[in-house]
């Protein structure tokens, strides 16, 4: 089972960031849209019972068909701070692919990767862990600059960070409707990441990676006693 240590406190969370951080891999272009295995991952929390469940739902590439889906429930381990998200959801995040039969080619984030303040997001973390490739779709920009891109679906502009570094893409994922943030989390091109997300996009905004493990962790975490 792939397990992460839970640091004790935010100085050394990011002490953690700072040593993966360069183990990321931004040179490798992906597996191609439209073949193999995708996984979508998301969790869903009760702050109430301070639980948090993930889901890891497993898609055909080509046709979109579930091939298989799995979830785990956990304690919330590592308070919130924002730029350190991760800490929070990657224990149990990773027992939910842990419980998977065969690891998929490329793993879908509801979140970030490289655009983010630490250029370190869950993306990126789940990516170096498990060393497989991984990219980030969120449904807003964070805190990084673009123009809004055209209307039309496939049309793109850069996510640029202050110092003009470019951290992603805002996507338009269907025509007129609000774009997607696209970044690379490890072992996948930021071109690759968007052609995969229009892939995974045909009908709806989100990718149906996203959508269906959005519905599979609140169902998770609703049937958690």
């Amino acid at each position: 089972m792939t397990s992460v240590h839970t640091p004790a406190d935010e100085a050394e969370a990011r002490a953690v960031q700072d040593e993966l951080r360069i183990r990321v891999v931004f040179d490798e272009p992906g597996p191609p849209p439209g073949q193999g295995l995708v996984a979508g991952v998301d969790v869903a929390y009760d702050d109430a019972r301070d639980l948090v469940a993930a889901a890891a739902v497993v898609l055909d590439a080509a046709t979109l068909d579930v091939v298989e889906e799995a979830t785990a429930v956990g304690r919330v381990s590592f308070p919130y701070v924002p730029g350190l998200l991760a800490f929070r959801e990657l224990p149990t995040v990773l027992a939910a692919l842990d419980a998977l039969t065969a690891p998929p080619h490329l793993v879908v984030c509801d979140g970030y990767g490289l655009a983010h303040p630490r250029r370190f997001g869950l993306a990126c973390h789940l990516g170096v862990v498990t060393g497989l490739p991984t990219m980030g779709v969120a449904k807003n920009p964070f805190t990084f600059a673009h123009t809004d891109p055209g209307p039309h679906r496939g049309d793109a502009s850069a996510l640029v960070a202050e110092d003009a570094t470019v951290v992603g893409r805002a996507l338009r994922t269907q025509d007129g409707v609000k774009p997607v943030y696209v970044s690379v989390g490890h072992r996948i091109s930021l071109d690759n990441a968007c052609a995969h997300a229009l892939a995974l996009s045909p009908r709806f905004r989100i990718p149906e990676t996203t959508r269906r493990a959005d519905s599979l962790c609140r169902r998770a975490l609703q049937a958690a006693r």
